[in-house]
């Protein structure tokens, strides 16, 4: 009965969170706070230092069963204890210090009553036992849970996806993108013959008498809980060495096996994109865990030392590119793109989900610094420029409520790319640049952040604060238009459509065929004017922005 009013209970959360209140606000739930906040007194008073993860999987009835054991450091006095499991995963018993710890239910959140001592500094350990039928993934990745699924010989193929779901649709913990452990065990059973593979590095393979076989992977460096997943199937192996910066990487590809011969000749641009990554963003964040590409049935997902690939072994994306240029026909845009997260989203990962845009927005603008190191810093430039036909501008990058787990819109990923080269035009030094990438990945190496400061880390690289800037494109819908008009030898200009006291410099042609650098504010101001006719006037269009001749309307 009690499962039962659970259930309930998250059904009509889901429905009430689709519901606008007046004004256009979200009809936030209990639920969505429950999920969203890191600062809850259930949750702020432990860190996560180790998940001892361990789950047996059933495809023949969609089922699972296992436990985690948590371990945890103390960091304050301690009443209840938050564990997240959604529904329809039932959790059977918790146990600390080999004594039944008593817990209540509320929708998809569990709250553990602890009796032994929780010391200050000390470290716990609660193991959470549980089992039952995970969500079906509906829409994979992108509505995610489990995919019960078989490969096209008809053999069983299962992954997972999580992301923005939260890692609790198939094992309990702490479902907050702000708290990760320090290392991870992996261990998953499944039937034989086939192989699980999952994050980290393979420590050991145990098969057992009832025709089982359990894969321990291990990850030795901090991850996010959305990253661990397992891929079950008739997987086959290779390995290579790759020479990068900090030395002897491990890279390990798992395709199916009768796609090797195809695994082989595509996944071959895993080298050129991670030395160019390399260059750009800093070294491989996970060199102890390794870098893994794994066949799966979805499109792809950046699980972090363990990037799932689902796209056909083509370039493009599904047949497709998003430019109009071509350019993205020229490579592997799930390799390059979910490889990009391991940098941003997975070294670099946002404590709430209203900024993912910092995972989202520079995983795009890679797709443009991949095209760069393959053809120039013009191709590059071009394949960013041309994917601003795929903007839509239908609601903010980055919503207005945090702690709630809200995200904004899908315009994270091009509107975000397009801003990032926008803010490169204004920094107008690709060598400082490149140390603004890079030195993102040095400064918060292993991090969970906040958008702001990362907005902060790059206007103080850029030397000019840029916060206007943000504000302009990551919390409103507008497009800056600089409205303009050309009479005789001059030209007027100013900002419109823009957030007060937003005065972005821009470049444009004003004689000759150079871009000169102008400053417009919300006020108008006037440059010189040599070009032969007004028609010749432009707005150099690496900047994203629109430009209005209004003519005689100008003062």
């Amino acid at each position: 009965m009690k499962t039962r009013f659970a259930v309930l209970a998250v059904l009509v959360t889901a429905a009430l969170h689709q519901v606008l209140a007046q004004g256009g606000r979200a009809a936030y739930t209990r639920a969505d706070t429950l999920r969203g906040s890191f600062t809850t007194p259930q949750r702020a008073w432990w860190d996560v230092t180790f998940y001892d993860l361990h789950v047996a999987v059933s495809p023949s009835d969609s089922s699972i069963r296992g436990y985690n054991g948590i371990t945890y450091k103390v960091l304050g006095p301690a009443s209840e204890m938050q564990v997240d499991l959604m529904v329809p995963l039932v959790i059977d018993s918790m146990v600390q210090d080999a004594r039944a710890v008593q817990f209540r239910r509320d929708g998809n959140a569990f709250f553990a009553t602890l009796t032994a001592p929780q010391r200050l500094g000390s470290l716990q350990t609660l193991k959470v036992f549980y089992h039952g039928k995970p969500q079906p993934a509906k829409r994979p990745p992108w509505d995610g849970g489990f995919s019960w699924k078989t490969d096209s010989l008809g053999a069983t193929w299962v992954v997972t996806t999580d992301q923005g779901m939260g890692a609790s649709a198939w094992w309990p913990n702490k479902d907050t993108q702000a708290d990760e452990p320090d290392s991870q065990r992996v261990a998953i059973t499944v039937p034989d013959p086939f192989v699980n593979v999952s994050n980290g590095r393979l420590r050991s393979t145990v098969h057992h008498a009832n025709g089982t076989t359990t894969y321990e992977w291990f990850v030795v460096n901090p991850i996010n809980n959305y990253a661990i997943a397992l891929a079950i199937g008739t997987y086959d192996h290779w390995s290579e060495v790759y020479d990068g910066v900090k030395g002897k990487l491990t890279m390990d590809f798992w395709p199916l096996a009768y796609h090797m011969d195809a695994a082989r000749r595509q996944w071959a641009q895993t080298r050129p994109m991670m030395q160019c990554f390399e260059n750009w963003f800093g070294p491989y964040p996970w060199y102890e865990d390794g870098y893994k590409l794994i066949e799966v049935s979805n499109n792809g997902m950046e699980h972090q030392s363990a990037v799932a690939y689902g796209n056909g072994f083509a370039n493009g994306y599904r047949g497709r590119e998003s430019s109009g240029t071509g350019l993205g026909m020229q490579w592997d845009f799930i390799i390059v793109h979910e490889s990009a997260h391991e940098w941003f989203g997975n070294n670099i990962t946002t404590k709430d989900l209203a900024d993912m845009w910092v995972h989202e927005s520079f995983a795009n603008y890679a797709e443009g610094i991949y095209t760069e190191c393959l053809f120039g810093t013009q191709s590059g430039a071009d394949y960013i420029v041309g994917n601003r036909r795929g903007v839509r501008n239908d609601r903010p990058i980055v919503p207005t409520d945090y702690g709630v787990n809200a995200q904004g819109s899908g315009d994270m990923y091009i509107k975000g790319g397009e801003m990032l080269h926008t803010i490169r035009q204004i920094v107008n030094d690709d060598a400082q640049w490149k140390e603004i990438l890079r030195g993102l990945n040095k400064t918060f190496w292993h991090q969970t952040v906040t958008g702001s400061q990362i907005q902060a880390y790059i206007s103080k690289g850029a030397g000019t604060d840029l916060s206007k800037v943000f504000a302009q494109y990551l919390t409103t819908t507008k497009v800056p238009v600089l409205e303009y008009a050309v009479s005789g030898d001059a030209v007027k200009f100013r900002w419109t459509n823009v957030v007060p006291g937003f005065a972005m410099p821009l470049k444009l042609r004003l004689a000759g065929d150079a871009y000169e650098w102008v400053h417009p504010t919300e006020q108008w101001q006037s440059a010189r004017f040599a070009l032969p006719a007004a028609t010749d006037f432009r707005i150099d269009v690496n900047f994203y922005v629109e430009g209005k001749n209004v003519g005689a309307s100008a003062p």
